[in-house]
C-alpha cells in the first residue's frame, strides 16, 4: 500500500492518502508519464516551428528545425503508447 503524507497549514494536522490499489497507481503512473511526453513533444515542435521560421533558406537551421520535428514526433507516439505500457506492467504485476 502506497503512503502520501501531505501537511497541512497547521502542524497539528496531517493528511494520510491511501492508494487503494496497484491498478490506481500504475494509472497514475501512467498519467505522468503521458503528461510529461506531451509536454516535451510540445516543446520540441515549438522549437522546430521557430527554427524552421527563423531558419530563413539556412539549410543546417531546416534540418535542425526537421530533427526537432521528428523528436516531437517521438514524443507523442510514446505518450500515445503510454496506456499499452501500463497494461504490460499490468500483467507483469498481476493487477
Amino acid at each position: 500500500m502506497l503512503l502520501t503524507f501531505v501537511s497541512a497549514a497547521h502542524a497539528d494536522t496531517t493528511i494520510v492518502a491511501l492508494a487503494k490499489s496497484v491498478d490506481e497507481v500504475l494509472t497514475n503512473i501512467r498519467n505522468w508519464i503521458m503528461g510529461i511526453l506531451a509536454l516535451l513533444a510540445t516543446v520540441f515542435l515549438s522549437i522546430g516551428g521557430a527554427r524552421w521560421i527563423m531558419g530563413g533558406n539556412d539549410p543546417g537551421e531546416v534540418e535542425k528545425a526537421k530533427s526537432a520535428f521528428r523528436s516531437a514526433g517521438w514524443g507523442y507516439g510514446l505518450a500515445a503508447l503510454a496506456p499499452l505500457v501500463v497494461e504490460i506492467l499490468k500483467g507483469i504485476v498481476g493487477a
